[in-house]
Formats: C-alpha cells, structure tokens, sequence
C-alpha cells in the first residue's frame, strides 16, 4: 500500500491546503500518518475557516475535518518519522509554517530525503515553500538551487502584511517565501496569469496556495501512477 506523511503546522496550517489532498488522497487509498513538530495536534488557521475569505461550504467542510479527523487529532513527532518509510511527505502550507516547519531541522530533513531517495516525493504547498529558502542537500548545496518551484508570491503578501512586516495577528511575517527561494537558486514562477500553479520538478512538486490544493493533489497521483 502507497504510504503518504503529512507535516502540518502547530502555528496555523491553511485548512483547504492539507483537507484537499488529505482526503483525495485517501479516496485513491494511501495510508497516511500525520506528523507535527512536536506531537501535539495541529492548530488551523483561523482564516482558513473565514466564510468571507474561503466560501461558507470550504470552511464548514474544512472545519469539520479539523475538528473530527482521528489523524490530525492524533499526530505523530516529526522527529519519529523516516522519508524512507513513506512514497510521499507532504508539507501543507499556510502562514503558520515559516514559524515551526520551515524551521524545523528534522521536517527539512525529510524532505531531502524524499526528494534525493530513490523512490519518494515531496508536495510542498504555499507558504511551506519557504522551507526550501533553508532545507540542504546532502552535499550541503541548497535542495532548490536549479529547480523549477511556485508558491505563495510577494505580490499576495504585500496585500496582507502592513509596511513593518506585521500581519493582521499582530505577528511580525519573518521572511517572504519567494525571496528566500530565489535567493537559494530556485527558479520561481508563481504563474499569477493562472488560476492554479503546480510545478513538477523530478520528485518535488509544489503548489501555489489554496487554489491550487485540489490541482495538487491530482498532479501527485498522475505521477504516482494513480
């Protein structure tokens, strides 16, 4: 059986962006395992949930997810986790991430190992994209020097943060996704003309951001031969 880890955010995952592929996923019947930094469940964003922002059907759906999904209620330590035990690790997005996963040296570990291992992949989606500004090679080399990546752009998070860098929370954004992959030799096209952006370069595949969860999805199981 097709094995998926999932690493979601402790500090506010986007919901549609783990729900999405979470649940196409297991309608296709991969195995998955929820892992977060530490253990503890994850904690949503609450934007995520925003009638306003998201449709009254996403985030009522996305809720009811949260709240009654035994894997997310019940994650596993990154830490405890092995890429080689999984045919794919995905990294679920939202602003939570650039405080603990992106951050986090055993999440970039796996994905160096599932994008360098003989047979896994790697989803990365949205603001997890950031984690490929830090994440190393074996050799030491940034893992998205040369590679072809989107994720969330610049031009949508100058219409959140203020000129000091705070977000509406308060909370002040620590670095911005495409600067950091850019200045790590990835080759970004976040494909703004578009409605959704999914990038497959060999066994890293990322994704703009919300829009673009359930397009994910579907481009991990073509090339997981589904």
């Amino acid at each position: 059986m097709t094995k998926a880890l999932f690493v979601v955010s402790e500090e506010g995952y986007w919901g549609e962006e783990c729900v999405a592929p979470l649940e196409a996923f297991s309608d296709a019947g991969i195995e998955i395992t929820v892992a977060t930094p530490t253990g503890s469940p994850p904690v949503i964003d609450e934007m995520s949930l925003d009638p306003d922002e998201v449709g009254e059907e996403t985030a009522a759906h996305v809720e009811e997810v949260h709240a009654s999904d035994e894997r997310l209620n019940d994650p596993v330590a990154v830490a405890d986790t092995h890429a080689e035990d999984y045919d794919l690790v995905v990294f679920p997005g939202g602003h939570g991430t650039e405080w603990d996963i992106n951050q986090d040296y055993h999440a970039r570990a796996l994905l160096r190992e599932a994008v360098e291992g003989d047979d896994g992949k790697a989803l990365v989606v949205c603001h997890a994209v950031g984690m490929l500004g830090f994440a190393r090679d074996r050799h030491g080399a940034f893992l998205v020097n040369g590679r072809d990546v989107t994720g969330f752009p610049n031009a949508w998070e100058e219409e959140i943060v203020d000129d000091r860098g705070l977000m509406p929370d308060g909370r002040k954004l620590p670095y911005w996704v495409e600067d950091e992959v850019e200045a790590a030799g990835g080759n970004w096209d976040a494909e703004l003309d578009d409605d959704t952006s999914v990038t497959v370069d060999g066994d890293l595949i990322t994704a703009r951001g919300p829009e673009s969860s359930e397009a994910a999805a579907e481009t991990v199981l073509e090339e997981l031969d589904y």
